[in-house]
């Protein structure tokens, strides 16, 4: 595992700064394809979701079962996944809520906001930021730990939370923008809130790295399954048939699958 671990860094940076990405989207461009969005959103879900239930969890039940016997390794992997659920959706619970980047594209009515406006704006921003950056710790977490056992997998998630994380650097960089008028705060707000993810993934590690072992692993990975789960049907899925239509979301989630299932196959 320690082989891996600069690769596995490396992917949760790209993971993790690609807000920076959806950043540039909504600071240069005037117009974005939401039909593109909504399939490449669904597309990821599709992937952490079949990863996760396929994969990811399967391990963790290995792990588990070779220290606690097979049924009670199985019981031991179901808790830590929905831990890992319940975890999730406390962060998503106790955080000021960021809002839909899609809501945030009419620049023609945020530009004519008054002063009281865009302070409102800005405050949004500014506590999107900070909600994103506390939901991507535990992204950070699933991309370095998948990264670490499996190079493979770990590029796959890599990929999907990279997508997934492009909308969220528009959901920060817009507000902040049209409250400002000043490109360089927007994008760096947008660029701090996605290093929370390789934060996170180095303050798990080392957190866990004096007692891990091979049950150790099984617990973290039956959670992060969990979490991955979680953010694609909280997140991905609901954010996707915003952007556009239901099948399109449907469409891309099931391209995601097949993909992923492929890529397990080919590199059995």
């Amino acid at each position: 595992m320690e082989g891996n671990f600069w690769f596995a860094l490396s992917l949760t940076v790209f993971a993790g700064l690609s807000t920076g990405i959806g950043s540039l989207i909504g600071l240069f461009s005037k117009k974005f394809n939401p039909k593109l969005l909504t399939i490449s959103l669904g597309f990821s879900a599709g992937v952490m979701i079949y990863v996760s239930l396929v994969e990811i969890f399967v391990k963790a039940r290995v792990s588990l079962s070779a220290g606690f016997g097979d049924k009670a390794g199985y019981l031991w992997t179901v808790v830590a996944f929905f831990a890992g659920m319940f975890v999730i959706a406390l962060i998503d619970k106790i955080i000021p809520s960021y809002e839909n980047p899609h809501e945030m594209n009419t620049a023609d009515k945020l530009s004519q906001a008054s002063e009281q406006e865009k302070g409102k704006l800005l405050r949004m921003g500014v506590f999107s930021a900070l909600a994103i950056g506390i939901h991507n710790f535990p992204e950070g977490l699933a991309t370095f730990m998948s990264g670490l056992s499996n190079p493979t997998l770990g590029i796959s998630i890599a990929v999907a939370i990279a997508i997934h994380n492009i909308p969220e650097g528009l959901a920060v960089s817009a507000p902040i923008y049209f409250a400002t008028k000043s490109r360089k705060k927007a994008f760096l707000l947008s660029f701090l809130s996605g290093c929370a993810e390789p934060i996170g993934a180095l303050f798990g590690y080392f957190l866990l790295r004096s007692f891990f072992t091979e049950t150790t692993f099984g617990f973290v990975f039956a959670a992060v399954a969990g979490i991955m789960v979680y953010i694609s049907l909280d997140e991905l899925l609901p954010t996707a048939e915003e952007y556009g239509e239901h099948h399109l979301a449907i469409g891309g989630l099931i391209a995601g699958m097949i993909v992923m299932a492929v890529s397990l196959i080919l590199f059995m």
